[in-house]
């Protein structure tokens, strides 16, 4: 899997997609504190609006920069979207309103989205040997994983000696690093091709095609319950950790470690599953595993009845787990 690191491009592209990764990720635990710090105890309103906004903007933004990811210059693209997310995350220490709050995510989100399917595009014009692009897409997810561990950890350790504010700051570093590292590569630019059909035919192909395959509307309902369980830890886990448990910021970043140390745990424990069961059975089963730790985890919250237990804390590494095992989009 490391073999493809021997090609510079790649190498560069991937430290920058893995030091963005980072940024981002210690930016949710910050944006979580922060949400805490503005509205107490509707912290979980706010992030959950926060993530309602995210996903508007990749469902409006993501399809039209995909539809186009070929005719833009990528380079000075995806360095201007880059400059944008630092730019954004370095004004977020400042602000004091939920509206701030919302006005700032969309933005940042948007760049997100925008920079997402051009980096993707970029990888088979980089690689453009099949087998080195699927270790390269291995490689990829494998950071993703990676991150959703590392990043609370590291937060967690920064959090013992700075305020949150500061992983803000992180944030930005780590996207300037991402920029720096784009500029210092040649990125492939491939031959404008011929669109037919416009802005809707080049934008809506791919959900049309995945809509008319049943197969693939089986995956879309398993990449709900995936998304469902996800969005709770999102949302929650400052409120429970801060709110219910009365513990500090670092505690928070753990929790959210414990969620990716389940992601980690399944990953490794993975391969040998489908050694034994089929994808499906394990899909299913994981899926329903999904809805058995989050009733659990509902009703050991209300038997608590907001007294500070710690028994609470068992449902995150256990909702990440089955979480991983039921996405059909995070194989590896």
């Amino acid at each position: 899997m490391l073999s493809v690191l021997a090609n510079r491009t790649y190498r560069h592209l991937f430290a920058a997609q893995v030091i963005a990764l980072i940024g981002t990720g210690m930016m949710t635990v910050a944006l979580g504190l922060l949400a805490f710090k503005i509205a107490g105890d509707k912290a979980g309103a706010v992030l959950g609006t926060a993530l309602a906004i995210k996903m508007i903007a990749y469902v409006g933004v993501a399809p039209v920069v995909g539809g186009f990811a070929n005719s833009l210059p990528r380079r000075a693209f995806l360095v201007s979207m880059d400059i944008t997310r630092a730019a954004v995350a370095l004004v977020l220490p400042f602000v004091d309103q939920v509206w701030q709050v919302y006005l700032l995510i969309f933005v940042l989100q948007s760049a997100s989205a925008a920079f997402t399917p051009t980096f993707q595009a970029t990888i088979p014009d980089a690689l453009p040997d099949e087998s080195e692009y699927t270790r390269a897409l291995s490689l990829s997810r494998l950071a993703y994983d990676m991150e959703s561990l590392l990043s609370p950890m590291l937060a967690a350790s920064l959090l013992t000696v700075i305020s949150f504010n500061w992983l803000f700051v992180g944030t930005v570093v780590g996207f300037f690093c991402s920029a720096a590292l784009v500029l210092s590569v040649t990125i492939p630019q491939p031959e404008s091709l011929e669109r037919k059909g416009g802005l809707y035919e080049n934008t809506t192909r791919g959900i049309r095609i995945y809509l008319a395959t049943p197969r693939l509307r089986g995956l879309l309902a398993l990449n709900l319950s995936v998304a469902a369980a996800g969005a709770m830890v999102i949302v929650n886990t400052v409120v429970i950790v801060r709110g219910l448990l009365g513990g500090t910021d670092s505690d928070v970043a753990i929790a959210l470690a414990c969620f990716g140390g389940g992601s980690m745990a399944s990953a490794l424990m993975l391969p040998r599953l489908l050694d034994r069961f089929e994808d499906r059975s394990v899909m299913l089963a994981a899926g329903t595993l999904l809805g058995i730790a989050l009733l659990d985890f509902a009703a050991i919250m209300f038997i608590s009845n907001g007294n500070r237990v710690h028994p609470i804390w068992s449902g995150r590494p256990c909702c990440s787990f089955g979480r991983r095992l039921a996405s059909p989009t995070q194989r590896s």
